[in-house]
């Protein structure tokens, strides 16, 4: 294992990225492995976190969107996916990560709104 110093890594989450600079820690010259010194691991995996809450808030901010394209309030919407009455709620403000069934229904219903109303009467 060889230091390394004030190094620039980044990290992803799906589509997103996010430059940490200023990580230290230790690098395996056979294989590449890193192992981060204490607060290097700290703001990388802070970084991470970030990355996670902006991917939830924008899958919120295009569930809302198209909710109210499709003209339904978030109780109508949590009773048309089987959630909770506040489920909706909880996944438009990115507290909680909605299905991927979920945004799958909503991106589905966004292309073909005439199929809310098969969706109401099951």
């Amino acid at each position: 294992m060889t230091s390394f110093f004030n190094e620039t890594h980044q990290v992803t989450f799906r589509d997103l990225k996010a430059d940490v600079e200023g990580l230290s820690g230790l690098r395996c010259g056979a294989c590449g492995e890193i192992e981060y010194d204490q607060p290097s691991a700290e703001r990388y995996a802070e970084a991470g976190d970030a990355l996670v809450l902006e991917a939830r808030r924008m899958v919120g901010e295009d569930l809302r969107r198209i909710r109210k394209k499709l003209r339904i309030n978030q109780t109508e919407a949590s009773a048309l996916t089987g959630g909770g009455h506040n489920a909706f709620s909880r996944y438009e403000t990115g507290k909680v990560s909605p299905p991927p069934a979920v945004v799958n229904l909503f991106r589905m219903l966004e292309r073909h709104p005439e199929d809310i109303k098969e969706l109401r009467r099951a």
